[in-house]
């Protein structure tokens, strides 16, 4: 079946990104200007998501404002709730306040920690959520803010995220691979791997669209565990995959709960006519194709 292509808007627009210094918006700013949009980067020095009137400040004179800002430690949150809910959500309202009020339109990057993890199928957008960790709970009140307060607004739920821009699983999968000869990961997660780029290219496709406002998945195609994704690591460097010997989440004891089903449904996007983000295997190749650091 051939799908409707959302309808276009015109013009490129003036973009805030905060969080810059993140793995995500380090993708997400070339994304942004290779499309032909006038992308203001801004990180946590320049900008204090936690502070109502910075956030009027900054956004003043942008169309566009895609919030890449946010405390991603997630077992530290268990016990710096209060922190992580003033970047999370307060800092998510406030952002959202002040696009509202300078006529702009809003991204915001959430995560599939808002659901409970216990489902068997791909997680609508619009299934109930159910956070089970203090992360998931400042996330999931963020998405809230800014549906509430920037009606004209894009919430995308991503889910295990790697890239160049920083540190992450696939990066240490690689650094292990040559210092140890066996490896133990949990093979009890399902999720959906999703490179950093290609969230990036997602998110530039969907702010080009009209009438697609409100709750998308940006994740991966497919579906594995953190042992296929290490695998599948140790496979594309010509590897033994058998070096990665399996583990439960139990047998790790972490301060803050995983969930142990993070598929996503895609369906939103494409009834919008957005081709969803490739096969995870696809792009984990392309990836280690550009050459990241071992």
């Amino acid at each position: 079946m051939t799908l409707p292509e959302a309808a276009p808007a015109t013009g490129s627009r003036r973009v805030l990104v905060t969080g810059a210094g993140g793995m995500l918006a380090r993708d997400l700013v070339p994304a942004l200007r290779h499309a032909g949009h006038v992308v203001t980067a801004m990180d946590r020095a320049d900008l204090d998501v936690t502070d109502a009137s910075e956030c009027l400040a900054g956004v003043e004179g942008h169309d566009l404002v895609v919030n890449c800002a946010a405390w991603t430690a997630v077992d530290a949150a268990e016990t710096n709730e209060a922190a992580a809910f003033a970047v999370n959500a307060v800092g998510a309202a406030n952002l959202a306040a002040a696009a509202r009020r300078a006529g702009a339109r809003m991204v915001q990057v959430s995560t599939d920690y808002v659901f409970d993890g216990a489902a068997t199928e791909p997680y609508a957008v619009d299934h109930p959520i159910a956070p089970r960790s203090a992360y998931g709970r400042t996330k999931a009140a963020g998405e809230w803010a800014v549906r509430a307060l920037c009606p004209e607004s894009w919430v995308v739920r991503t889910a295990w995220l790697y890239g160049a821009g920083g540190g992450n699983f696939v990066a240490t999968m690689l650094r292990l691979s040559g210092e140890r000869d066996t490896l133990s990961v949990v093979d009890d997660q399902v999720g959906q791997p999703t490179w950093t780029a290609d969230l990036a290219d997602l998110i530039v496709r969907l702010v080009a669209t009209s009438g697609t406002y409100g709750v998308h998945h940006g994740s991966s195609s497919g579906r594995t565990t953190w042992r296929g994704l290490a695998q599948a690591v140790f496979e594309e460097r010509g590897l033994d995959p058998d070096r990665v010997q399996p583990t439960s989440t139990e047998a790790l004891a972490l301060p803050a709960p995983r969930p142990s089903w993070s598929v996503l449904s895609h369906d939103s996007l494409e009834q919008a006519g957005i081709k969803p983000i490739r096969d995870w295997r696809a792009a984990l190749a392309a990836y280690l194709a550009d050459g990241p650091p071992a």
